[in-house]
Protein backbone atom coordinates (compact mmCIF):
# COMPACT_ATOMS: atom_id res chain seq x y z
CA UNK A 1 0.00 0.00 0.00
CA UNK A 2 1.31 3.31 -1.24
CA UNK A 3 0.43 6.39 1.43
CA UNK A 4 1.67 9.84 1.95
CA UNK A 5 2.36 12.10 4.78
CA UNK A 6 0.91 15.39 5.30
CA UNK A 7 0.80 18.03 7.98
CA UNK A 8 -2.21 20.18 7.54
CA UNK A 9 -3.68 23.80 9.08
CA UNK A 10 -7.04 24.26 7.97
CA UNK A 11 -9.23 26.76 10.03
CA UNK A 12 -12.95 26.33 10.55
CA UNK A 13 -13.70 29.14 8.04
CA UNK A 14 -11.51 28.18 5.15
CA UNK A 15 -12.80 24.56 5.51
CA UNK A 16 -16.50 26.07 5.66
CA UNK A 17 -15.30 26.87 1.87
CA UNK A 18 -15.73 23.11 0.99
CA UNK A 19 -19.48 22.95 2.52
CA UNK A 20 -20.14 25.89 0.04
CA UNK A 21 -19.04 24.33 -2.46
CA UNK A 22 -16.11 27.13 -3.17
CA UNK A 23 -13.53 24.80 -2.83
CA UNK A 24 -12.58 21.25 -4.14
CA UNK A 25 -9.29 20.27 -3.82
CA UNK A 26 -6.49 20.87 -1.01
CA UNK A 27 -2.55 21.21 -2.10
CA UNK A 28 -0.16 20.31 0.74
CA UNK A 29 3.46 19.39 0.52
CA UNK A 30 4.36 15.91 1.72
CA UNK A 31 6.89 15.66 4.48
CA UNK A 32 9.22 14.06 1.80
CA UNK A 33 8.42 17.48 -0.26
CA UNK A 34 6.09 16.37 -2.82
CA UNK A 35 3.07 18.94 -3.48
CA UNK A 36 -0.10 16.79 -3.81
CA UNK A 37 -3.21 17.79 -4.87
CA UNK A 38 -6.20 15.40 -3.03
CA UNK A 39 -10.46 16.58 -3.03
CA UNK A 40 -11.28 18.44 0.47
CA UNK A 41 -13.45 16.00 0.62
CA UNK A 42 -11.09 13.49 2.25
CA UNK A 43 -10.85 15.61 5.04
CA UNK A 44 -14.67 15.28 6.10
CA UNK A 45 -14.18 12.73 8.88
CA UNK A 46 -11.17 15.16 10.19
CA UNK A 47 -12.66 18.36 10.70
CA UNK A 48 -12.65 19.01 14.61
CA UNK A 49 -13.93 22.02 15.85
CA UNK A 50 -11.12 24.45 15.22
CA UNK A 51 -10.61 22.76 11.26
CA UNK A 52 -8.47 20.47 10.15
CA UNK A 53 -5.20 20.51 12.12
CA UNK A 54 -2.06 17.59 12.79
CA UNK A 55 -0.53 15.06 10.64
CA UNK A 56 -2.13 12.84 8.48
CA UNK A 57 -1.00 9.72 6.56
CA UNK A 58 -2.91 9.18 3.09
CA UNK A 59 -3.36 5.70 1.94
CA UNK A 60 -3.67 4.39 -1.50
CA UNK A 61 -4.44 1.27 -3.04
CA UNK A 62 -2.09 -0.69 -5.91
CA UNK A 63 -4.13 1.51 -8.53
CA UNK A 64 -3.32 4.41 -6.56
CA UNK A 65 -6.95 5.12 -5.67
CA UNK A 66 -8.10 6.97 -2.84
CA UNK A 67 -7.95 3.88 -0.02
CA UNK A 68 -8.35 6.13 3.88
CA UNK A 69 -6.87 8.73 5.47
CA UNK A 70 -5.79 8.63 9.29
CA UNK A 71 -4.76 10.96 11.89
CA UNK A 72 -0.93 9.95 12.89
CA UNK A 73 -0.66 13.46 15.23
Amino acid sequence: MKEIIVSMRISREDYLAVYQGQVKDVVATAQDGRIVRFPAAILKGMVGHEGVYGTFKIHFDADNKFDGISRIK
